[in-house]
């Protein structure tokens, strides 16, 4: 694992560059503590945070390799975890002939593109964002894993490329390749609406992400050619001979087989457990490798906002030493500012929080820990999938009449039963779905965005994605609407941030190459059945998972956000940030302000939109206005951009 920063220059200025990258290394020292440093050559210039977890004394970053004849002809910038590297040495050793001389998995990394070249790629089973400069094409690869699991933030301008492991440390050299840092206000609406930013985009204009799944090459003064080399599909396959129970079988012998390769380390694994059936199902299979399991678990005082009593339980039954963090209001309220410094660009996901805390936690017991995001994209997790079986008498209906029923809802008053389900029905599923997570309808959208524009809707996301699962299930079109969307826009992207805030991995099995290969061919009745959601991953972990989880509703780590915000915790600080804010010419603030006076008088609920745009104002403060400056040990770069 690093935190990796990079400047392919245009005209071979790479020793210069390289002055410009330790403060950029060093804005995100906490991605790895271990082995900082930079590496220059004529053309780039690179710089890298390695948090050490394999082969821990000799896989230094850059790493450089090649073939006997030219030994030192790549060099690797590399931050993840290949879980199939030690096949894939055997394999390249074997067949190849390559040869290694470090016990770390960046090397089979480096000598797979040497043989496969991009291609490469979909052989590695892991997490990843990595770039490989060859000495001799004078070329940059660089490549994302399937999921998005890591970042790659991406800038191309008249002096060069850079790249890098986190926005800030990028922003901070864009005036070296002549891009600027203006803010991109239809980044800003989508964000406003979805409450992540969507992927490519980020905050600023100048700066993207490379996608999930997929792969760049650039060379100097080009621009990067970009391919996508993972493309996910949920077509439903044939039933196993063994009826039903073959699907269950094949789901835990796979996850079992990606918790065994997950626990590769060279230092301790522990698992967060919230309570749920993932989190637990993980543990419950982890704990089979090292019988010394840690379980981290967090909460909060509130009653029905805390699942520690449950996951404790858990612990208990698969006989792991559990470590609990409650977390109370004051520390929520003060950690804000350091979060959002940590996150780049804002997500307004309040369950963030709380896994900071438990990240930092764990921390001081571990250097890995095992998670359970995407069990619920994969398998059919969300109570949303359910909604095409009650839509279903829609879809048969003509045109004109589902127009009709939409515009009967509108002279429903709100409130009224049957008022939703007539408005969804009305709509086509690309109309009305848009991923796992809405904030702000128009209305409400054009009373708050002085930059609102109608045209920038969430169709700017979702089109494309929709066009390729033309014919598919509604079920299947949805999960994967959530995995461009959703997963690697708010989930996997608390998950990275949140965690290496504390310098800590976060390993994610369920979002393994080939337990997907298992999920994407399940039949809509085998995610949605029952009254139930996750119906075949419920079977198949029955005899792994303990009774009084397998069917327990899916908490997460909850937030009493509603509360706070209408109470003494919340509302002194929700409305102070209004008042100092400076980003008037964007944010409509005193109708924020009434906002938050509905909030607190009762009569509305507007916690989760509220928290948007709290969240937005103080990103705006850090990294716009330089009028909020976190408490962050040990950085002082950039506070303002």
């Amino acid at each position: 694992m690093c935190g990796l920063v990079g400047l392919l220059t245009a005209d071979g200025t790479g020793e210069a560059a390289a002055a410009h990258l330790p403060d950029a290394v060093h804005c995100m020292r906490h991605r790895g503590p271990d082995d900082p440093g930079v590496w220059n050559d004529a053309d780039l210039a690179v710089g890298f945070n390695r948090l050490s977890i394999i082969d821990i004394e000799h896989s230094h970053q850059p790493l450089r390799w090649g073939p006997p004849e030219s030994p030192e002809r790549y060099a690797l910038v590399y931050n993840g975890e290949v879980y199939n590297y030690l096949e894939l040495r055997e394999q390249l050793q074997r067949d190849e002939g390559a040869v290694f001389h470090t016990e770390g998995d960046g090397e089979a990394v480096v000598a797979a593109f040497h043989h496969w070249g991009p291609d490469s790629v979909a052989r590695l089973r892991g997490m990843f964002a990595f770039a490989i400069w060859d000495t001799e094409t004078r070329s940059l690869f660089l490549a994302r894993d399937r999921f998005g699991i890591k970042p790659l933030f991406l800038a191309t301008g008249p002096g060069g490329t850079v790249f890098a492991s986190e926005k800030k440390s990028a922003l901070g050299l864009l005036e070296t390749i002549g891009v600027g840092t203006d803010l991109d206000l239809r980044a800003v609406e989508h964000y406003t609406v979805l409450q992540y930013v969507p992927e490519p985009e980020t905050l600023h204009r100048g700066i993207t992400r490379l996608e999930s799944g997929c792969h760049a090459t650039v060379t100097p003064g080009g621009s990067p050619s970009i391919h996508r080399y993972f493309t996910p599909q949920f077509v439903a396959g044939p039933t196993p001979a063994a009826g039903p129970q073959g699907w269950y079988d094949e789901i835990a012998d796979v996850l079992s087989d990606s918790v065994a390769k997950h626990m590769r380390a060279d230092v301790t694994v522990g698992s967060f457990l919230s309570g749920g059936i993932d989190s637990t199902a993980i543990a419950a299979l982890a704990i089979r490798h090292n019988p010394d399991l840690i379980t981290f678990t967090t909460g909060f005082e509130r009653e029905g906002y805390s699942e520690i009593d449950v996951a404790a339980e858990s612990a208990e039954a698969i006989g792991a030493r559990h470590v609990v963090k409650v977390v109370s209001p004051a520390e929520f309220a003060a950690s804000i500012p350091e979060i959002v410094w940590y996150l780049d660009d804002p997500v307004a996901d309040p369950a963030l929080v709380p896994l900071y805390f438990v990240a930092k936690e764990a921390r001081k017991h571990v250097k890995v820990v095992l998670s359970g995001e995407g069990a619920d994209e994969l398998f059919g997790g969300y109570t949303i999938y359910k909604e095409p079986l009650s839509l279903a008498p829609f879809d048969r209906l003509p045109g004109g009449l589902r127009r009709a029923a939409g515009r009967l809802s509108e002279r429903i008053p709100e409130g009224t039963r049957g008022k939703s389900l007539l408005h969804r029905g009305s709509m086509t599923l690309e109309q009305r779905y848009y991923g796992n997570a809405r904030s702000f309808d128009d209305a409400r959208l054009r009373a708050v965005l002085k930059t609102y524009r109608p045209e920038w809707t969430h169709t700017d996301v979702t089109a494309d994605i929709y066009a390729t699962t033309q014919g598919w299930d509604p079920v299947a079109r949805m999960q994967h609407i959530d995995l461009f969307t959703w997963l690697r826009g708010d989930i996997l992207v608390k998950a990275d941030k949140m965690t290496m805030a504390n310098s800590l991995e976060l390993r994610v099995p369920f979002l393994d190459p080939e337990v997907f290969d298992v999920a994407r061919r399940l039949p809509t009745d085998e995610k949605i059945a029952h009254g139930t959601t996750k119906y075949a991953l419920r079977r198949a972990l029955e005899q792994i998972v303990p009774a009084h989880v397998l069917h327990r509703k899916k908490l997460g780590f909850p937030v009493p956000l509603r509360h706070w915000l209408a109470g003494t915790e919340l509302h002194d600080w929700a409305r102070e940030t209004i008042a100092a804010s400076g980003a008037g010419h964007i944010i409509d603030l005193a109708a924020v302000g009434r906002m938050l006076d509905e909030h607190r008088a009762g009569t509305v609920d507007n916690s989760r939109r509220l928290w948007t745009v709290l969240v937005f104002l103080v990103w705006h403060g850090i990294f716009v206005e330089g009028s909020i400056v976190p408490d962050i040990a040990d950085h002082t770069y950039p506070v303002r951009l």
